[in-house]
Formats: structure tokens, sequence, C-alpha cells
């Protein structure tokens, strides 16, 4: 099984900076995917960013050139850097990971982001 641990959300101001974090463990052999989903309000889960095992990321326009998502294999961990944060970023964030061993998708609990004045 695998669980997943994230960090790194709260409140914080328009055009502000917050940094996710999201670490993986338990009985796999090696990670494949890793990614950021999000839920606004009123809204159905949407993707955010997504990372490779090769490094090949993907983005939601509406984030492009504010977020960036990378990984640490070393300790089994993504990461998403939030720049230039809007009200609409607002929602609980929830960290994906797919392993290799079987494919199986595995979600975070969520990490609430709130963006206001």
């Amino acid at each position: 099984q695998v669980q997943l641990v994230e960090s790194g959300g709260g409140l914080v101001q328009p055009g502000g900076s917050l940094r996710l974090s999201c670490a993986a463990s338990g009985t796999f052999f090696s990670i494949d995917t890793m990614g950021w989903y999000r839920r606004a309000p009123g809204k159905q889960r949407e993707l955010v960013a997504v990372i490779t095992s090769a490094g090949i990321t993907n983005y939601r326009d509406s984030v492009k050139g504010r977020f960036t998502i990378n990984r640490d294999n070393a300790k089994n961990t993504v990461l998403l850097q939030m720049n230039s944060l809007k009200p609409e970023d607002t929602a609980v964030y929830y960290c994906n990971v797919v392993v290799r061993d079987n494919n199986m998708n595995y979600w975070g609990k969520g990490t609430l982001v709130t963006v206001s004045s």
C-alpha cells in the first residue's frame, strides 16, 4: 500500500506564493507519474500539473507561467511551487501518485489553499 502526506497549504494574499509538498511512502518498487489536482468550491476536481518519471510536465492553461511542478526521486516527493497566486486558485489541492508496480492511483487527503485579501 502507498500513503501520501501533503503539506504546504494555507492562507496567502493575492500575488503571494506557496509551495506544496507530497511525500510517498509504503510498499512499492518505484513511482511513475506524480501530480497535483484541485477541487474548488462547487466545482469538479481538475488537473493542475503532472510530471512523468522522465521529467515531462503538463499544466492546465490557467496556471502556466505561475506554477512549477518538480520531483525529488530520492525522497519520493513531488513539489508544486505556486507563484502569483490568484483568488481563483483557492481550492483543496490533492496529490496523486501512480506506482509502476501495478499502475494504481493513490491520493492524498488534500491540503487547503486559500488566496484572499
